[in-house]
């Protein structure tokens, strides 16, 4: 970033900047850097997955785009964790975290591709009643071939010959939940169309809200990232388009929440694909016949990683900013967050006469200091691309280890830096006031030799390691276990590892 520290640095910002002209460009949004103010963890390696390098080269699988790409850990109430290589591989891992195959699912889909790192098999999630009832969701990318799929959603304006991938979204029932390995059927939940020519923010996360109990409303229900399907650098004629976000007749930019089950299940309404549109929902009861009920909030440019507060049920989801500002947000059931029109806390330079999506512009006093509301939803804590690049989950941490008990923890992408923000900050935050965010502080890790010696180390340094190179990038993803600790993985290495109490 640039972090703020505090909020009065973003007050003395705001100061200079509106003491100049209003419309000029912002080269550095956030000035004050993210610095390691004694928190310190220790991260083990408990698992790692199998070299799939030599999986589809065919297509251009560059053998730099690591061992096995580790997006996601998922552990069972039952005791039993899985985890995924995006090659299209699901990894069922053992009570010594040894992986063995559960279900090939590039096996199954010819027309996935493999080429770059938000491509494949991109993530996964069990139903909460997987142990009775067998279910689990997978969502994967898909070159768009009309001869073979017809999408069931194709952004506003555009028709299938413009389709260049799809996102596609599958239910799959195991016959046997205790099994070892998948055996079952498979049905298509959701197929979204790409238009644009790289493949770009593809729908990566499904999740379930694990805070739900049974007797709850929204038990059950199904959330997607937020993704605005590549259209704010995915490249050809299609690309840095502004009409097709912040509007409630797409899909792009917003996080969904549905019932997985089919309307000829549940008698109930069917929306853009075979699924049911939760009565419970906002946009499902606003009377407006063209808004999508499926919305749950939108706004966003790539919201990959969604979590609860086990503790008050927050939701929280961090979103990829474009060449400016990267965000954690609070989210609110029917709330706009601004993309394409907001970054951060500032105005993209689309709209500008001169400016561009990769420009951010300040905010009108007013608005800033929340004495005047603009209908957008902002972060509760941020950092700027001097501080790094793409963020990475985030989870509200209640686990074993003292010193991130009530703080929030994300990353960044492609350094590998590991990030805190207190919770309760944060939260205070979620005020409406868009300058009022959470501090930002970096965690410091560190591995214990086997002669009882501490080591600070990076995430990067680790992967490079074991990768036995220098890498450029960390590829770093977090995943919260049952019982509240935090894995990292990366798309490097394939290795998981967990963030552990110290052994001081």
């Amino acid at each position: 970033m640039r972090a703020h520290t505090t909020i009065t640095t973003l007050l003395v910002t705001m100061v200079f900047l509106t003491a100049g002209a209003i419309q000029a460009q912002i080269s550095d949004p956030i000035p004050t850097e993210i610095t390691k103010q004694g928190l310190s963890v220790e991260i083990r390696e408990v698992a790692r997955l199998p070299d799939t390098r030599a999986l589809h080269q065919a297509e251009g699988d560059a053998l730099t785009l690591g061992w096995a790409r580790v997006s996601f850990v998922r552990d069972l109430p039952d005791g039993r964790r899985f985890a995924n290589d995006s090659r299209g591989l699901l990894y069922l891992l053992n009570g010594n975290n040894e992986p063995s195959l559960y279900a090939n699912v590039a096996e199954v889909f010819s027309s996935s591709f493999y080429d770059s790192l938000q491509s494949g098999f991109i993530g996964f999630e069990f139903h909460p009643e997987f142990v009775r009832n067998g279910l689990f969701y997978t969502v994967h990318g898909e070159t768009g071939n009309p001869n073979e799929a017809t999408p069931d959603f194709i952004p506003p304006g555009f028709n299938n010959d413009d389709v260049t991938y799809h996102s596609v979204i599958t239910e799959w029932r195991t016959t046997d939940p205790s099994a070892d390995t998948f055996e079952g059927t498979r049905r298509e939940l959701l197929r979204v169309g790409h238009v644009v020519e790289w493949f770009r923010h593809p729908f990566g996360y499904l999740g379930f809200n694990p805070t739900s109990a049974p007797e709850d409303p929204d038990y059950g229900l199904l959330y997607t990232s937020g993704s605005d399907l590549g259209f704010s650098n995915g490249g050809g004629p299609n690309a840095s388009n502004p009409s097709q976000v912040q509007r409630l007749d797409t899909l792009a930019g917003a996080i969904l929440r549905i019932d997985p089950r089919s309307p000829s299940e549940s008698s109930g309404t069917k929306g853009v694909g075979d699924y049911t549109i939760p009565e419970i929902n906002h946009f499902a009861s606003d009377n407006d016949p063209e808004t999508f009920g499926e919305i749950y909030a939108y706004g966003f440019r790539n919201a990959h990683r969604l979590s609860w507060d086990p503790i008050d049920g927050t939701m929280f989801a961090g979103d990829v900013g474009m060449s400016q500002v990267e965000e954690v947000n609070i989210v609110h059931e029917g709330n706009n967050y601004g993309w394409m029109r907001r970054e951060g806390i500032f105005n993209n330079g689309v709209y500008f006469p001169d400016g561009n999506l990769r420009e951010v512009f300040p905010l009108p006093p007013d608005v800033l200091d929340g004495q005047t509301e603009d209908g957008f939803t902002y972060p509760v804590a941020m950092y700027d691309h001097g501080e790094g690049q793409a963020i990475t989950a985030g989870f509200a941490y209640r686990g074993s280890i003292p010193a991130l008990r009530g703080k929030f923890v994300f990353g960044e992408l492609v350094r590998g830096r590991l990030f805190a923000t207190d919770l309760a900050a944060m939260k205070a935050a979620d005020d409406g006031i868009p300058q009022t965010v959470g501090s930002v502080e970096e965690i410091q890790l560190y591995v214990r030799e086997a002669n009882g010696n501490r080591t600070d180390v990076t995430l990067r340094e680790l992967v490079g390691e074991k990768m036995g190179t220098t890498v450029a990038r960390a590829d770093m993803h977090i995943s919260r276990s049952r019982d509240g600790e935090l894995f990292i993985t990366s798309r490097q290495d394939g290795t998981i590892r967990m963030l552990v109490p110290g052994t001081e």
